[in-house]
């Protein structure tokens, strides 16, 4: 599952002491496992190695250079949102055959650079999206590929946050409406409708929706094929394969193909099928390490951890309400288990990692590592209340790296400057 695992009394993050690591570089940090990103990578890959499927790691999850850099470098695409995360993907070699551009929102500037890069396909959202990737795909005399994406009104059992593939969401096209669009493909020249998305949601630990929602995508392509209008190549299935935060007990990669592939007998040599993970890749590659600054008891004897860690570094529980488990760095055999919020620094009372969570007895100036924060932490911090982000360090074996180094001060205000004008 990972490679965070004691030794003794202590955690180790593959090969290397988590608390030597937090003693050069200083606490909280979020600390990655490289070897942990490409089994996991691995294991998506060989299991649908039947179909030779193209895997896109969505960056959302995780958009630290060193990681992308590995999963490029043993050949994975990617999935980007945005032109930020295109100049990222750019910056760390990615073949640009290789890449999917998703988004609801793409400004015509995204599309130029992205149709400049040469991207594999845009996923489209909307017909007014197609009017704006023909118009710059025609001033740049190019033809582009895209893929319509479609909303299947498919029900996943996950946070109402991160459902996407239901008719209420803002997410993919009605099907109705998008056959349409492909009958009518001659209206925007530039284009090559090229394939079909999906993306229901995240942290999805069943394989039913994901069954229903192919089959709808399978059946939509033989209705677009069978009218003759145009030939569709790409299957995209999205992401969203669930992790273990706590004790879920999602599917195993190999598990998601057996009940995917049978789905496809027949398309083989006609559809190229291609998987945006991320959180599968990257949730339990990576965990938050912080330390207890305090201890205090309030009314009806409520114990607060209070950690340098806050709510600005990893949002998730507050905002979504995720459990992340907490263990000690460095674990003593008799220590007392007691009841408590573990809280951060942030002057905001969703300022919190856990709530009543029992694990043994924390004291201050002990480490604590929250876990499975290797998707949607860094991505998803801030500097609220004026705190400089946290650096991301990196683990191969023995060695241990700073991938991304811890923000200052100056950092804060490098983009500001105070306006004397309106001063006087």
């Amino acid at each position: 599952m990972h490679r965070f695992q004691y030794v003794g009394k202590q955690l180790y993050c593959e090969e290397t002491p988590v608390a030597k690591i937090a003693q050069r570089v200083g606490t909280p940090f979020y600390l990655y496992s490289i070897g942990t990103f490409l089994d996991h990578y691995f294991k998506l890959r060989d299991a649908f190695k039947p179909v030779d499927p193209l895997i896109c790691f969505s960056m959302k999850a995780n958009s630290n250079l060193t990681v992308l850099k590995a999963l490029v470098e043993n050949g994975a695409g990617l999935d980007i949102v945005s032109g930020g995360e295109l100049f990222r993907a750019k910056r760390v070699g990615v073949d640009p055959r290789k890449v999917v551009f998703a988004s609801v929102g793409k400004t015509p500037e995204e599309i130029e650079e992205a149709i400049r890069a040469k991207i594999l396909m845009f996923n489209v959202e909307s017909a007014q999206e197609l009017e704006a990737i023909n118009a710059v795909a025609g001033r740049l005399r190019t033809t582009q590929r895209i893929a319509i994406r479609l909303n299947p009104d498919v029900a996943a059992d996950t946070h109402h946050y991160i459902t996407t593939g239901r008719k209420e969401n803002k997410f993919g096209i009605h099907l109705k409406t998008a056959y349409q669009l492909f009958m009518e493909s001659y209206r925007y020249p530039f284009l090559r409708f090229a394939g079909v998305h999906i993306h229901i949601g995240s942290q999805i630990t069943e394989a039913k929706p994901f069954i229903e929602a192919v089959r709808r995508c399978l059946e939509f392509i033989d209705g677009v094929r069978y009218a003759g209008k145009t030939t569709v190549e790409y299957l995209n299935i999205g992401g969203g394969l669930g992790i273990i935060y706590s004790k879920e007990k999602p599917q195993t990669a190999q598990q998601f193909a057996d009940a995917i592939l049978p789905l496809l007998k027949g398309y083989e040599n006609r559809l190229r099928l291609v998987l945006e993970p991320g959180r599968f890749i990257s949730g339990n590659s990576g965990i938050l390490v912080t330390k207890v600054l305090y201890k205090k008891k309030g009314q009806n004897k409520k114990s607060f951890v209070i950690v340098d860690a806050g709510m600005n570094d990893l949002i998730r529980p507050a905002f979504y309400g995720a459990y992340h488990e907490i263990l000690p760095v460095l674990r003593h055999v008799r220590s007392k288990v007691e009841k408590a919020d573990v809280v951060g620094p942030i002057c905001e009372s969703g300022d919190f990692l856990a709530k009543d969570r029992r694990f043994p007895a924390a004291e201050p100036g002990q480490l604590l590592a929250v876990m499975s924060c290797g998707a949607y932490g860094f991505v998803m911090s801030s500097n609220y209340n004026s705190r400089p982000r946290v650096p991301e360090v990196v683990v191969s074996g023995r060695k241990f790296y700073v991938a991304r180094q811890r923000e200052t001060r100056n950092d804060l205000i490098r983009n500001e400057k105070i306006v004397r004008e309106v001063l006087s």
